[in-house]
């Protein structure tokens, strides 16, 4: 444990001390142009941004800027308009930078007004996401150092979820850090639209289209610092961007009840990865028995490991944008029914599996998010 700590330590204070060099140089610049006339702040619109807004400062800063992995923001006297748009222009700190059509400069003046309408922190928040014991040294610099867990998770699901959409390698990877505002849109517009997303969507109110992250300097986080977050996110393996749709059929006349399972690949057609081995199994409440199922691969039912009663299909390969539709037909209707997919190839040593459900039966999504 204390080997750890200090390797967090160390690399802390390597990282803040190379911020520093090239700090007072970057704040001179933006000094010189953000001269002028700041924009009058409107509090109410601060908190729209902040809440519902374009970026994901809240995973770092607290829910209510009362700090957390990032400092207070919550009543802070001294944050100026010019102050506030250096930072976000150009960080002096582990943060990324947000560009003018992610971020308006009339943004930042409504979220200085609402952060001056709140009262100071009694004491910060919990990390949204905490350093493990014995945490590998990729995952230390992702969750501790640089924060990327705080936003993308203990695993990094998001990136690595991209990582399969794409087929990404170290050079994706660093331009999806570097030049985010337009690799990410690059990504979206390669997709096939009528897929579903499995990857985050554009932030903010509908039609605002912003993108959440920022870009990073090299000079803020080093090359050699993201490439040993990268290998370890790589070793991890790339989560395979499968998703379930499980739906009511219509009424049956001999009785029963009848539900459509839709398993979709939304990788991006010819370049992304195919899932391999892919199995789906779909709960069975308990005093319901299968009446019949359709779709290659039927299995019959099976006892999970939690001992539950499942239906289950099995799939030899799912290629981008590949769908496969199976029929379920019940002896009675479950209107909690559930389900969960997973896959051999590639191999993934976190987050191996993904979750579905009828719309309104609870919680769908990555099996260990």
């Amino acid at each position: 444990m204390r080997m750890r700590t200090m390797f967090v330590a160390v690399v802390a204070l390597t990282l803040v001390t190379a911020y520093g060099i090239t700090t007072r140089v970057r704040r001179g610049a933006v000094r010189l142009a953000t001269t002028g006339t700041a924009p009058t702040g409107n509090a109410e619109a601060g908190k729209g941004h902040w809440v519902v807004g374009n970026t994901s400062c809240r995973n770092c800063h607290g829910a209510d800027g009362e700090g957390a992995f990032g400092p207070a923001l919550a009543g802070r006297i001294d944050l100026t308009y010019e102050r506030f748009r250096a930072q976000m222009r150009s960080p002096a700190e582990r943060m990324p930078a947000y560009v003018e059509s992610e971020l308006t400069g009339q943004e930042i003046a409504d979220l200085v007004a609402y952060f001056s309408s709140l009262s100071p922190p009694v004491k910060p928040a919990p990390w949204r996401v905490e350093l493990p014991k014995d945490a590998p040294r990729g995952q230390q610099l992702a969750v501790a150092v640089i924060g990327c867990a705080q936003c993308h998770g203990l695993t990094l699901s998001t990136p690595r979820h991209g990582m399969f959409e794409v087929n990404g390698d170290w050079n994706w990877f660093k331009r999806m850090v570097y030049d985010h505002t337009t690799a990410q849109r690059e990504q979206w517009n390669q997709l096939d639209p009528a897929l579903p997303r499995v990857t985050p969507a554009p932030a903010g109110p509908a039609g605002r289209n912003r993108i959440r992250m920022g870009n990073y300097s090299p000079q803020r986080l080093p090359e050699s610092t993201l490439k040993e977050i990268y290998d370890w996110a790589r070793d991890l393996g790339p989560l395979a961007t499968l998703t379930g749709r499980l739906a009511a059929a219509p009424a049956a006349a001999s009785g029963g009840a009848t539900y459509t399972i839709t398993v979709i690949n939304a990788a991006m057609k010819n370049k992304g990865l195919t899932a391999e081995d892919v199995t789906v199994a779909v709960g069975l409440p308990d005093n319901v028995r299968v009446v019949n199922a359709t779709g290659g691969g039927y299995g019959g039912t099976q006892r999970n490991g939690e001992g539950n009663t499942v239906a289950v299909w099995r799939v030899r390969r799912l290629a981008p944008t590949d769908q496969q539709t199976f029929t379920l037909t019940l002896s009675s209707a479950a209107p909690t029914l559930r389900g969960t997919i997973r896959w051999e190839k590639p191999a993934v040593k976190a987050d191996d599996g993904v979750t579905f459900a009828l719309p309104g039966a609870g919680r769908r999504g990555r099996g260990a998010a």
